[in-house]
């Protein structure tokens, strides 16, 4: 009787351990497998924009804000900061560029400026400059192109928003931010954020 309980014993361990070798296979990935290799994807964190002008989450410098100009219009004292690219996934087709702030006492805080269509392969946008071959929108002040920051009181947050598309936007100049944004989520391959704050001057 013993024995035939070691025999029973025995026959229940061995069936264990098959059923466990079927499971790590069944787990296991095999040549030609269609499972996912997330190493291989582009992170959604690693791309990165900078600029040599300011820190994230620091003041911006006043030449690139309204103080001292004379209306709230693209040009004159108004001239965007430079700003660096880095880390665009391979696959990117196109940048956009996204300039709000959304301390501004209006529904949806106020957009500053509206990028679209630049070259993936940018690494700089230049101070005081649109990329070549890029699409700009309508600012909060209804006017394409950029205009700098003009809070009325406190302090604001300034967010420059990058993001890496898979396709070239099919917007043309003067699209407003709700339509970019409508694309960019079609399209999104990877994203990234630049905040600089500003207080106006005398405040």
């Amino acid at each position: 009787m013993r024995k035939f309980v070691i025999i029973a014993v025995i026959a229940v361990v061995a069936a264990v351990a098959a059923l466990y070798v079927v499971a790590e296979r069944a787990n296991a990935p095999s040549q030609g497998s269609s499972r996912v290799n997330f190493q291989n994807l582009e992170p959604i964190t690693s791309m990165l924009i900078t600029s040599p002008s300011f820190q994230n989450n620091s003041s911006i410098p006043q030449k690139f804000t309204c103080d001292g100009s004379t209306s709230l219009t693209a040009g004159g004292g108004n001239i965007n900061p430079e700003l660096q690219i880095q880390n665009v996934p391979a696959n990117a087709k196109s940048l956009a560029l996204i300039m709000h702030d959304p301390d501004a006492p209006v529904a949806g805080g106020f957009t500053h400026w509206l990028v679209w269509n630049i070259d993936s392969k940018t690494a700089v946008i230049k101070e005081g400059s649109v990329p070549v071959g890029s699409v700009e929108g309508k600012n909060g002040a209804d006017k394409i192109g950029y205009i700098g920051p003009c809070p009325p009181s406190g302090v604001h947050h300034y967010h420059f928003q990058l993001y890496a598309l898979d396709a070239t936007l099919n917007l043309t100049l003067g699209g407003t931010k709700d339509q970019l944004e409508s694309e960019i989520q079609k399209h999104l391959l990877a994203k990234a954020e630049l905040i600089g704050l500003y207080q106006r001057q005398g405040q």
